[in-house]
């Protein structure tokens, strides 16, 4: 574990994932509770790690602390229950977004920045004044003009990780792998590189004789919200929170919370005692305060082995490498498989055979390999194929993609076609299974999706378990495909880069579908979110003579796409933008809100935007709207217009 430490805090190179850490962790204090021996180097004992060299050591003006954990709702009220036992009674309760980044403290002297420094082992840092100052959200004055020491979070938001690793010889591993590279680098153009944030939680020090005349100025620091309003007043950047009269209400908001809106990552809420003078008679462990708790969320990431590499052919003809890994549980799934985008993807996270990798699962999605965690001796290189493994024609390389040509002859591609056109987010036919399309194709010479409309109840008698009843609801399901909306026929076509959400905006924009085949490169970029590579991918779709063929077999076989009538409702007409993290309902159920009320839902904001919903947590589009003088309503405003609806 202190190896793991070393290579955590000090040479911001993890080698396990934070879920395999803690789980260590519990094991040893396990061990130290049974055998009633804690040895003098034990990680329980130590708060973060040593320092690194080339770094001036600074010291705190007052110890920094860890936060003790919880994972379940019967640890969270033991731990209330140990508050009320000391202090005596039920606690107002702070709950706060438990940021996953560096923990720095700044000192200001005279209303002056004077340095910064990482949390370190909790009584000396590194000093980092110089990067710490390239960070949004750290004044360089403050109108405080006592000594002053705020402690926050350094965070990379996720817009900013996915911007940088896009272009990145070494792709970061994770946002908080990004900022700690940022921080603890002598290389200030490093720092400035990253577009890394500082978001402050809590008043470190500050002299005692000089609370008075700020309680004159107004400044509350009896609570921990005074405290953040304080922090606030300074120009500094503070995180969301909320104020909670007992455990119980806490407790519920945290049951319902949803994160999946915020563009920063968080691991869990803490929950802190909000009454200041509490926290003087809880006091503190030799590592944590006695008066805050760390809800941890179940982890989205942790680390595992590479056992094989294959090679899958998918209906554009691009081979796409799965990694088979040992089995491991992540995110309440035992988790054997993870993508790789491509060859360049495994080249720049250095993923080799029998190498251990960190592996991420969010929204129940495929895990995705974030990079390489350690090689043991018997790692190899991942062979990479010159001929499909389907159909063996020789493979295309296309910069970091490889391909296979054989559009028509390979069965992937003709399988994946189908199958994607038969999609419930595209024509919707219910009851085709990935065998059926096999099967169709094997025995009944299915090669393209205008095939399907040319089918008799005789053809489908000569499959697998088709009797009368599958057969009937099979041509009831196609019958039905035919009164299509526009979104899912554009999306069934299998546009590259065109998916779900870039159908749905082609087709409120062009409102037919002659009119969105027969547009020019001019016209599709004036599109809502539509760059110029989706643009070429539309324009060559198109421009295939087969692809137009297919569509003229399918609109002749009955089917007509139409643009359907936009719903009647409080946001007829207007593009609306969700940002931040609401409370009380989730991203998907927030847009069926908007379209429900005739809106349409945007992914970022522009000159068009009518509206921003910004929810905790909102930050480069809430920045874009106040750019372009779009209105910002938050979460109750939302909820009473959509009330109101």
């Amino acid at each position: 574990m202190n190896h793991y430490a070393y290579r955590y805090y000090v040479l911001d190179d993890p080698a396990v994932s934070d879920k395999e850490y803690d789980e260590l962790y519990d094991e040893l204090l396990k061990l130290e509770a049974e055998s009633g021996e804690v040895l003098p180097d034990s990680p329980t004992r130590k708060v973060g790690g040593a320092l690194v060299a080339g770094f001036r050591p600074h010291t705190h003006l007052n110890r920094l602390y860890s936060l003790d954990k919880c994972r379940a709702k019967e640890e969270f009220f033991a731990w209330r229950d140990r508050v009320v036992k000391i202090w005596g009674r039920e606690p107002e309760l702070t709950v706060e977004h438990k940021l996953d980044g560096l923990t720095i403290v700044a000192t200001y002297e005279n209303g002056a920045y004077k340095c910064a420094a990482t949390r370190g082992n909790g009584v000396m840092g590194e000093e980092v004044t110089v990067q710490a100052a390239q960070a949004r959200g750290l004044k360089r004055s403050i109108p405080y003009r006592g000594t002053l020491e705020i402690q926050g979070e350094g965070i990379m938001r996720v817009s900013a990780f996915n911007k940088y690793n896009k272009t990145a010889a070494e792709p970061l591993k994770n946002p908080r792998n990004g900022v700690a590279g940022a921080i603890r680098t002598l290389d200030p153009n490093i720092s400035a590189s990253r577009n890394i944030d500082i978001v402050f939680y809590n008043v470190n020090y500050i002299k005692p004789d000089e609370l008075l005349p700020l309680e004159r100025m107004g400044a509350d620091f009896y609570t921990q919200a005074g405290m953040l309003d304080f922090i606030k007043g300074l120009g500094s950047v503070t995180g969301a929170y909320g104020v909670f009269k007992d455990a119980e209400s806490a407790w519920e908001y945290i049951e319902k919370f949803d994160k999946s809106g915020l563009d920063y990552v968080i691991d869990g809420l803490v929950v802190k005692v909000n009454d200041l003078k509490a926290r003087d008679a809880l006091g503190f462990t030799d590592k944590f305060p006695r008066w805050a708790i760390a809800y941890k969320f179940e982890a989205e990431e942790t680390t595992t082995t590479v056992r094989d590499v294959v090679w899958q052919v998918g209906r554009t003809g691009k081979l796409t490498p799965l990694a088979l890994l040992e089995p491991v549980e992540l995110a309440g799934a035992t988790v054997s498989r993870a993508t790789l985008n491509n060859r360049g993807d495994i080249e720049r996270k250095g993923v080799k055979l029998n190498c251990r990798v960190f592996i991420r699962r969010s929204n129940d999605v495929i895990p995705e390999i974030t990079g390489a965690a350690d090689y043991p001796d018997n790692c190899a290189d991942v062979p990479v194929p010159d001929k499909c493994p389907e159909c063996g024609a020789d493979v295309i390389e296309d910069g970091a993609h490889l391909f296979c040509p054989e559009a028509k002859s390979c069965k992937p591609q003709i399988l994946g076609r189908i199958e994607h056109f038969c999609g419930k987010d595209c024509m919707d036919i219910e009851g085709i299974s990935e065998r059926t399309i096999s099967q169709m194709h094997s025995v009944l010479n299915v090669q393209t999706v205008a095939d399907l409309y040319r089918l008799a109840p005789a053809d489908l008698a000569r499959l697998d378990n088709f009797k009368d009843k599958k057969t009937a609801n099979f041509f009831s399901q196609l019958e039905k495909s035919k009164s299509c909306t526009l979104a899912a026929f554009i999306h069934s076509l299998g546009i590259d880069n065109v998916g779900k959400k870039t159908a749905k905006d082609f087709a409120a924009y062009f409102k037919t579908f002659d009119a969105f085949m027969n547009s020019d490169r001019e016209t599709l970029l004036a599109v809502n979110d539509v760059g110029g590579v989706i643009a070429d991918c539309v324009a060559e779709y198109f421009a295939n003579p087969e692809n137009r063929e297919i569509i003229d077999a399918v609109f002749k076989a009955g089917v007509n796409p139409v643009g359907g009538k936009p719903a009647e409702g409080v946001f007829k007409g207007m593009t609306v933008v969700l940002t931040g993290g609401l409370s009380s309902l989730s991203r998907k159920e927030a847009e069926k809100l908007i379209e429900s009320a005739g809106g349409y839902v945007a992914s970022s904001v522009g000159k068009v935007t009518s509206l921003v919903v910004a929810g905790e947590g909102a930050g480069s589009k809430l920045a874009a709207a106040n750019k372009f003088g779009v209105k910002v309503i938050d979460e109750a405003e939302f909820l009473r217009m959509t009330n109101d609806k």
